[in-house]
């Protein structure tokens, strides 16, 4: 598995992971009728960077991810990113290694953290996952997310510093 920056052919594959992902309500906040224009806005022109992870064909994108300022101005230091796996790619790493990729561009690019702002609850696989990357969970939103099987679940706020100085 390779991870590059997103180029314009890969879009197609890139809509099919987060199409599924959102139509199946459970860990994005993303309407679940986005439609294929507000997911490119979203995922690949708003963000300062886009990356997928590809098989070593370089052909068949395995997942993607984007990085962003958490806040524009002020807040411009704290990067955030969201995450996307292909469902038939679960299982191999493949969002291990686009965290681990996504800590180094933010920490090249100058970020001093990383925060997530909407770690929906349930989706403990991730919660484990950014937990073991170092990510810690500093906030609770009570039911902030509906849920499409289970109703209102819990949504985090996680976070981490990049650096070891105060990145207040």
């Amino acid at each position: 598995m390779n991870i590059r920056q997103f180029d314009e052919r890969d879009w197609p594959q890139v809509w099919n992971i987060l199409e599924g992902i959102c139509r199946a309500g459970e860990t994005y906040v993303f309407s679940r009728e986005i439609t294929e224009e507000q997911a490119k806005q979203i995922w690949i022109e708003t963000p300062q960077a886009t990356f997928v992870a590809v098989d070593d064909d370089g052909r068949t994108v395995l997942g993607t991810y984007y990085l962003k300022a958490n806040f524009p101005g002020l807040g411009d230091h704290i990067a955030n990113c969201g995450y996307a796996v292909a469902a038939n790619a679960y299982g191999r790493g493949v969002a291990s290694a686009m965290c681990e990729h996504s800590l180094g561009q933010a920490r090249q690019r100058g970020f001093k953290a990383m925060q997530f702002n909407y770690v929906v609850s349930t989706n403990e696989r991730a919660v484990k996952l950014w937990q073991r990357f170092g990510f810690q969970i500093i906030g609770v939103i009570p039911k902030g997310f509906r849920h499409a099987r289970l109703g209102n679940v819990d949504v985090y706020l996680m976070h981490q510093h990049l650096d070891d100085g105060d990145s207040r």
